[in-house]
């Protein structure tokens, strides 16, 4: 009987304890993104709304459940950067993406967000970005003409072996830019921590991507650009800990001296591939 007793008494401790279990992150995060669905709502464009965002943000936990670990505040204010920038995070559309970066969230254009901001300026008539292959048909010069003919190759040999980045405004000027892959490899050693420190990010899941980026955020220097072209810029790969109605005000706090975990990009995270002739944006 006194074994029985103990059992049960065991048992009623298991649930009691089951009873005060705190709600699953994912709960906790449900709840959060509901409270939080006015002040989110203002800060979208006509075209979303606050519940597709707390769709885009669940789903985007499930796909990359490391988000659940980090930091509630710099997710949502990563959520709040997509939202007033309207771009859906961690879909097909290859817009932004929600990067866990120690405990901590940070937000990363996509280069197709990029170029479909930059058309929404109304400046734009075209902007691309492509690689270029060994055995393609390529050449360029500056100087007081600026000119560059690509003839893709039927098959690409090999990787990539430089990047180019175009634009054409509406008033008709244009301007480009040429990497050769060896500048695109020095410039991300010297400016993201992820290569120099060798850990899992786009640079490694998805390199053609943030190849085309990076060409296409360095001819935009040189380009007229409006206000929320700017601020669009500038919010790429931050991570923000207050939540506002302008985003753009508070400051990146990222700090990567702090950093105890490798940021991880999944496969459901990570861009697909596009094609040599894709030339929508990361």
């Amino acid at each position: 009987m006194a074994t029985n007793e103990a059992v049960k008494n065991q048992l009623a401790q298991k649930s009691s304890q089951v009873a005060k279990k705190e709600p699953a992150p994912e709960q906790t995060l449900n709840a959060l993104l509901k409270r939080m669905g006015p002040e989110i709502q203002r800060a979208l464009p006509k075209h979303m709304d606050a519940d597709r965002i707390a769709r885009i943000a669940l789903t985007a936990v499930r796909t990359t459940p490391k988000l659940l670990e980090c930091d509630q505040t710099s997710f949502l204010a990563a959520i709040m950067q997509s939202a007033q920038l309207g771009v859906e995070p961690n879909t097909g559309l290859g817009q932004a993406y929600l990067i866990p970066y120690g405990k901590q969230v940070q937000f990363q254009l996509g280069y197709k967000g990029l170029i479909d901001l930059a058309v929404r300026s109304g400046q734009y008539k075209a902007i691309y970005a492509h690689e270029v292959y060994a055995n393609d048909e390529f050449e360029f010069s500056y100087g007081l003409i600026k000119d560059l003919i690509h003839k893709p190759a039927a098959v690409p040999e090999g990787e990539p072996v430089g990047y180019y980045a175009v634009y054409h405004l509406k008033n008709g000027g244009y301007d480009f830019v040429y990497w050769t892959r060896e500048r695109i490899e020095n410039h991300a050693q010297k400016f993201s921590q992820a290569v120099q420190k060798g850990w899992t990010s786009p640079w490694k899941t998805n390199y053609d991507a943030m190849a085309k980026k990076t060409v296409l955020k360095e001819v935009l220097k040189y380009a007229p650009k409006s206000i929320e072209l700017q601020k669009t810029v500038e919010a790429d790969s931050t991570i923000k800990t207050e939540i506002n109605e302008d985003m753009s005000s508070v400051i990146d706090v990222t700090d990567y001296t702090v950093l105890d975990e490798k940021p991880e990009v999944t496969e459901e995270t990570k861009e697909k591939k596009p094609s040599v002739h894709d030339q929508t944006l990361v």
